[in-house]
């Protein structure tokens, strides 16, 4: 006999629920079953990003950066960055090199004595904020123009002392605060288009994931800053999509959805050993195909060798 000749079994939405209930021991009869379970899905997505590096939510991203500006915004579903470098030369065969950022904590930032410095960067401090908009809101005493750098809002409580806002569409870097003003704006940030907003329009802070470099950038050429990040995993949708996981992660899906799901099922608890036990076998084959399979190489730096 001939096999099917195919491979592209999925599993969407509601399908993963009816197997992930019949293994906890029930079924799925009501739309409150499909609604709660597509919770579990989400709150065990976010656990992944706990548990490891998931190697198909790896995504590159550039950001050319802007003399006197150090701090950028990133996608606001990122997770972590995993490598980075300085680029000169972009674009340029003959000129183009990428070039060594190291990483440091925000200690290690903290005791830079001159953080306005310019030059090309060679550390980066990466925060990973939450990407929500702050309830902490003001609105505009005047109207501004898309090339205002000084922007004035009915009042500064609550808002940091640098940091990111969200007027309608447009996300603004400000790098400081005087009075009722917010100054040094770097207009049109993440990937948004500066644009004029009218006296009364809401200003909210906007808790960014973003960067950090240091030096600040100089003008003596054009720097970008070229990253490899890992996004979160997209939500569970509305039931009749698939789910944005590979094949090879299927029967862990499944087997910790039925441990969730377990767990709040009427007699669950007598299955939630095995469930488990399930779970965390099917992850540890899942986390470890999930890798690079190119050799490691390392390299000792010239300053720790005597």
């Amino acid at each position: 006999m001939a096999s099917s000749g195919t491979s592209a079994f999925n599993l969407d939405l509601t399908e993963l629920v009816e197997e992930a209930f019949e293994r906890a021991g029930s079924e799925l009869r009501t739309g409150y079953d499909l609604k709660t379970a597509r919770r579990s899905l989400n709150l065990l997505f976010a656990d992944w990003a706990n548990r490891g590096v998931n190697m198909w939510t790896f995504e590159q991203g550039t950001i050319t950066l802007t003399p006197g500006l150090s701090t950028y915004a990133l996608p606001v579903d990122t997770v972590d960055l995993l490598e980075h470098v300085i680029r000169t030369g972009a674009g340029t065969a003959s000129t183009q090199a990428d070039l060594t950022i190291t990483r440091i904590s925000v200690s290690t930032y903290a005791t830079i004595p001159n953080k306005l410095q310019q030059a090309r960067p060679i550390q980066i401090w990466i925060q990973r904020l939450d990407g929500e908009r702050s309830a902490i809101g003001t609105v505009l005493t005047s109207a501004i123009t898309a090339t205002d750098t000084t922007i004035s809002v009915a009042t500064t409580v609550g808002l940091a002392t640098s940091g990111f806002v969200m007027i309608e569409s447009e996300i603004i870097f400000y790098g400081a605060v005087s009075g009722t003003q917010l100054l040094y704006c770097y207009r049109g940030q993440a990937y948004t288009t500066a644009a004029s907003h009218i006296n009364g329009t809401p200003v909210y802070a906007q808790n960014l994931p973003c960067v950090t470099v240091w030096p600040t950038p100089d003008n003596t050429t054009t720097y970008q800053l070229v990253y490899y990040r890992m996004r979160r995993i997209d939500d569970a949708g509305n039931g009749v999509n698939t789910m944005d996981v590979p094949f090879r992660f299927l029967p862990c899906m499944v087997a910790g959805l039925a441990y969730y799901l377990a767990l709040k099922v009427p007699n669950g608890a007598m299955r939630l050993d095995i469930l488990k036990a399930q779970y965390d076998e099917a992850w540890q084959f899942a986390a470890t195909e999930d890798r690079e399979s190119a050799a490691s190489r390392f390299v000792p730096r010239q300053m720790f060798i005597n």
